[in-house]
């Protein structure tokens, strides 16, 4: 079997990762596995594992460029005649289906967050199949473009349990991360994810300042990427910080590749998005790695977290609730990564993904 994924770009982010490492898992299958994308830090990671990547303009909205690359994408398609294209995103669905008109090969979208309701989202919807993330994701589609239920196949995120395994963690890192950022007896508390509005981090940073009071040794870490366009979002969170008096106690770590040994140092793991996530992926990889999770109640996190048995939800914007399951983590304890390995597994996620393409062809 051909299979080839398209998206945007192959930078950092849950649907990246996810198609990196599809690729990687359908090259051990002995399948052939393509990649189409404008490129990115993770791009030369198709190619190491076996797959192939092919750089194409599928980010741009720009309509004026949109035939040309129609009939470029399909030079593509014939070249490499794969028998599934899997889309991953609005405008490479869009290009996939114009330049797929003639050739009629079977189509699979992933439906991988809440956008906006429109004639233009409505294009992930027009697949031989469609998979959703989570179960959220599903009634919203269903709701909003009356999509056939045969056609829908939920497929939840998998984690990559060698990856995320409390085993396998690189304890040489945790010792000289710890170190770098005095983290030594520390209450740590942690949010991973880049640095944008939708995260939320104002009520994270006022939840740490009411928790300060209970535990002082508290120290929460902001770790992720910070786009040029957000450098005005970055300040505002700073002058919080400096306002409440927290230059001590809160830390923006940056991108880190060693997530799971982040995840690992931390006691409790924060997920306080505005919107809802499509699946939430940090959350089911916290649990795996056995880090309580405290999360929005809204979305596919819904799917993922136990209450009270491996975290707690909270409303969105309210820091004091949020500061309050902060406190009650700390009685928790549980085996996470045996749960996240009988309901969120890559090899689950593969094995789904295999059975959606073979139904279509």
């Amino acid at each position: 079997m051909k299979i080839l994924q398209i998206l945007p770009e192959l930078n950092e982010g849950g649907v990246e990762r996810g198609t990196v490492e599809l690729n990687r898992e359908f090259v051990k299958q002995g399948l052939t596995s393509f990649v189409i994308s404008n490129g990115g830090k993770l791009e030369n990671q198709i190619n190491i594992d076996g797959g192939k990547h092919i750089k194409f303009d599928s980010c741009s909205k720009n309509i004026l460029t949109l035939f040309s690359r129609v009939t470029k994408l399909k030079k593509i398609l014939e070249e490499h005649n794969p028998d599934i294209i899997h889309v991953r995103s609005r405008v490479p669905a869009w290009l996939v289906y114009f330049a797929n008109k003639n050739l009629n090969i079977k189509v699979v979208s992933t439906v991988h967050g809440f956008n906006s309701v429109s004639f233009y989202s409505r294009i992930m919807t027009k697949a031989n199949a469609v998979i959703c993330v989570s179960n959220s994701i599903k009634e919203y589609i269903q709701k909003n473009y009356n999509t056939p239920e045969e056609i829908i196949t939920i497929i939840p995120r998998g984690i990559d349990l060698e990856l995320f395994n409390p085993l396998n963690i690189d304890k040489e890192f945790i010792k000289s991360f710890k170190k770098e950022y005095n983290l030594e007896d520390k209450f740590i508390i942690s949010s991973v994810g880049r640095v944008t509005q939708l995260k939320d981090y104002e009520t994270f940073i006022k939840a740490v300042n009411i928790v300060k009071k209970d535990i002082p040794n508290v120290v929460a870490l902001i770790v992720g990427g910070v786009r040029s366009d957000k450098e005005d979002y970055l300040n505002s969170l700073k002058e919080l910080i400096k306002n409440l008096d927290l230059k001590d106690n809160i830390i923006f770590t940056g991108s880190q590749a060693k997530v799971s040994e982040i995840y690992s140092l931390s006691n409790v793991v924060i997920s306080s998005s505005k919107k809802p996530e499509s699946f939430g992926r940090a959350v089911a990889e916290s649990i795996a790695m056995n880090t309580a999770v405290i999360a929005t109640n809204h979305g596919g996190v819904k799917d993922i977290i136990i209450e009270n048995e491996n975290g707690f939800f909270f409303e969105v914007g309210d820091e004091k609730e949020l500061a309050s399951k902060i406190r009650e983590s700390k009685k928790l304890s549980f085996d996470g990564y045996t749960y996240i390995s009988n309901t969120f597994s890559l090899d689950n996620m593969l094995k789904k993904n295999l059975e959606v393409y073979k139904k279509v062809i």
